[in-house]
């Protein structure tokens, strides 16, 4: 690893310590406030707006500028929104704040860019997993500590720990160095990203996978202290297991093909809706947990795998529809799920299940082979 990708692995990895805190508690947080699980799932949802609003915009800037300042800015407006979260004193405030803490995402798409730009001997999927890898590291720690705090003190500190984490990891990130774009073998005309029916077709079947995948994950940890009795420290115990899951799955499986290392993200993320709807202790909860990091490792690999279908000169903009395309069924999910949730919370993890299941088999036929070419290409 050079230089720069061990700077990003190391801030992924302070920010993985304070953004695995918070993400875990926010609906526990929102019920806190007052928020029913509709409105929980509206407020989630529309922080995955704001998310999605910017990856596409950041990913052409990306392409135009560089990378650089757009990571530089996303890592301080996100230390920035963390710091006015934790300040919040009432529930409209914060949902403001989490807006604005939806905009970090603009740093995503430039990031992914900038780490294949200068990824070296390493191959996409192998590079955006390594460092990916990093964040999952410090997303094990991160529940952990949420959890003691909000045990022993208050959920509303969890924000201000979170917050001095997200600083030292904006500090390391204006030390990585202008990227010296590294030539690796391409395809050979540029075409309108938007025209390439078949990376477009990849974008689309994301979109499905992640929805079914992301489904009740927002909700998981309302359902178990709410119907299962999980207290606080044990949902952070359960956070760091799924951080875990996510590290070894990442590097286990990170040097594979990006095709079927997506197809085994899908098999591992079956296994979280069904070990929670079907569970009745701890350690279900927990391998349940443990699996769901089959979610990241599909991300990944959906982007390495995009990556053989593009020109290198669309690499941000390329991963930033990409992104749209996962940050809309983030926005969506939630939304939905509360809605079930709110009739019959059980129903969610079933229509999880069943709908991992039948995408999954669409994207075994549908999804392209690596040899394939967009017929725009000579």
């Amino acid at each position: 690893m050079n230089r720069n990708l061990k700077l990003v692995s190391f801030s992924l990895f302070f920010w993985g310590i304070g953004e695995e805190m918070l993400l875990l508690f926010q609906p526990i947080y929102l019920l806190k406030f007052g928020a029913d699980p509709i409105k929980i799932g509206a407020i989630l949802g529309g922080m995955a707006f704001f998310i999605t609003l910017s990856q596409i915009p950041s990913g052409y800037f990306a392409d135009r500028f560089g990378p650089r300042p757009l990571m530089w800015f996303s890592w301080l407006w996100g230390s920035i929104s963390a710091c006015l979260m934790a300040l919040a004193g009432s529930l409209n405030i914060f949902i403001i704040a989490l807006m604005l803490y939806g905009f970090t995402g603009s740093g995503t798409a430039p990031m992914f860019s900038f780490i294949t730009s200068t990824r070296g001997k390493l191959s996409p999927q192998k590079a955006l997993t390594t460092t990916s890898a990093f964040y999952y590291l410090g997303a094990v720690i991160g529940p952990a500590i949420g959890g003691y705090i909000a045990q022993q003190f208050d959920l509303r500190y969890i924000y201000f720990v979170a917050a001095i984490f997200f600083v030292v990891s904006s500090i390391l990130i204006l030390f990585i160095e202008k990227p010296k774009m590294e030539f690796h073998q391409e395809i050979g005309q540029r075409v309108n990203i938007f025209k390439n029916s078949i990376f477009m077709r990849i974008a689309l079947l994301g979109f499905l996978g992640m929805f079914f995948i992301v489904f009740t994950q927002n909700f998981s940890s309302v359902y178990l202290t709410t119907l299962k009795n999980i207290n606080l420290q044990q949902i952070g115990y359960l956070g760091t297991i799924g951080s875990l899951g996510n590290v070894v799955l990442a590097l286990m499986f990170g040097h594979i093909n990006p095709k079927i290392g997506y197809m085994i993200g899908f098999i591992f993320s079956l296994g979280f809706p069904i070990l929670l709807g079907a569970g009745n202790n701890f350690l279900y909860y927990g391998l349940g947990f443990f699996v769901f990091g089959g979610f990241r490792l599909a991300r990944s690999m959906l982007l390495a795998f995009s990556r053989e279908f593009i020109h290198f000169q669309d690499t941000g903009i390329a991963f930033g529809i990409i992104e749209t395309a996962i940050g809309l069924a983030i926005i969506l999910a939630p939304i939905l799920c509360g809605i079930v949730y709110n009739q019959n919370p059980m129903k969610i993890f079933w229509v999880s299940a069943l709908g991992i299941i039948i995408i999954g088999i669409v994207n075994i036929f549908t999804l392209p082979r690596s040899n394939e070419r967009n017929p725009n290409w000579p």
